[in-house]
């Protein structure tokens, strides 16, 4: 059996959360393709970092460079030419012409609540690909149970169709102890402890302008650290992050994209993670938050209580007064702040690309059955 990937998201030089998942998932599908006696073919759109995924015997590159229309002319022309036995993506579309068996991962349907954190070009995009996706592709994976209610209610998508497979947690993050490491992270991002960290990309769908008032109405003495590249429409997210600089004694540290090496370090060291975000498909930072030992503080909406489990201080984010005083209980309650932090090391555990890996390649061999027999 052969399973064609299209990968072409896997090689940005800063990824997020999307090229992310794509990346770990497709290491994991090719470990366990050796396992299983299956052949992964990645399909790129330009030649991968050396060493991005790991050799092997039941392992193909495609490379197919085209500066325009990739997806839906040079892909769909090699899947034509050449059909994988399914195939997959896993952060990007399936090609407009290809009919055989596929699977395509929807991570969210955030735009649909948030339209004005898109572009309008953006938004006719992810509304056409989200339904052609969910539509075309012979099973669909959804990475919560709540993208998977939002399928079925806006797209009525029949539910059977849909698996809910969690994404897993990166290995190499983990709980950083040593205080050299510490410090020289902290000291790369001109930042001074104690600190508490936002992580992700920065846009409105985030809610950071109102975590910036919270912050400055709790008074715990923190630098907040808003840490990601800058998205769509950031801004007057970043002006007001200015502004408060000025007047806050450099209370707030905007240190951009962090390498990933420096991820484990950076959560590590602060005081909790803030993450109240208004809509979030999954949520990676609440799990690399509790795997290094760092208490959560995130939004009671969307997926966020389902993947935080209890793991995390819920919040209404719409609610600056309530988001300043549970910032203030986050750094202060010594007892609250133990409680997360156990209850954070055993969330984490819930999360393994071994388990992701496995699940998705049975919905793979089972979408190919279906649609052949």
């Amino acid at each position: 059996m052969v399973i064609g990937v299209d990968v072409s998201r896997t090689v940005s030089s800063q990824p997020t959360g999307t090229e992310v998942y794509a990346i770990q998932l497709t290491k994991a599908l090719i470990k366990l393709a050796a396992e299983r006696g299956r052949q992964i073919r990645l399909y790129f759109n330009s030649a991968p970092a050396s060493g991005l995924f790991p050799k092997s015997d039941h392992l193909e590159f495609v490379n197919i460079p085209f500066p325009r229309l990739w997806t839906h002319l040079r892909l769909a022309n090699e899947l034509r030419r050449n059909p994988p036995d399914v195939f997959f993506t896993p952060a990007h579309v399936i090609p407009l012409s290809y009919r055989r068996p596929s699977v395509a991962t929807v991570h969210d349907l955030g735009f649909r609540y948030y339209p004005e954190a898109h572009t309008r070009w953006q938004m006719r995009y992810l509304n056409w690909s989200t339904h052609h996706n969910a539509q075309r592709g012979s099973r669909v994976i959804s990475d919560s149970f709540h993208t998977k209610e939002d399928l079925v209610r806006i797209y009525q998508i029949p539910a059977s169709k849909i698996e809910v497979i969690y994404p897993g947690l990166d290995p190499l993050i983990r709980q950083v102890t040593d205080n050299a490491e510490l410090e020289a992270v902290q000291h790369k991002y001109g930042i001074t402890p104690p600190y508490l960290l936002y992580i992700g990309t920065i846009q409105p769908r985030k809610n950071l302008s109102r975590l910036i008032e919270a912050f400055i109405q709790s008074e715990v003495g923190h630098q907040l650290v808003i840490a990601g590249k800058a998205g769509w429409r950031a801004r007057p997210i970043l002006e007001k992050a200015f502004d408060y600089q000025s007047t806050a004694t450099n209370n707030i540290v905007l240190p951009g994209f962090v390498a990933p090496k420096d991820k484990s370090a950076l959560i590590s060291g602060a005081d909790a993670l803030l993450y109240p975000s208004l809509y979030e498909g999954f949520g990676f930072p609440i799990l690399e938050a509790n795997a290094c030992g760092t208490p959560v503080l995130c939004a009671n909406t969307s997926s966020l209580p389902e993947i935080a489990n209890e793991a995390a201080l819920l919040v209404d984010p719409l609610d600056t007064r309530r988001m300043s005083e549970s910032i203030q209980n986050i750094v202060t309650d010594l007892d609250l702040r133990k409680q997360l932090i156990d209850h954070g090391f055993s969330n984490a555990g819930r999360f393994t690309w071994e388990a992701t890996a496995s699940r998705v390649m049975s919905t793979l061999e089972n979408a190919a059955t279906i649609v052949s027999s």
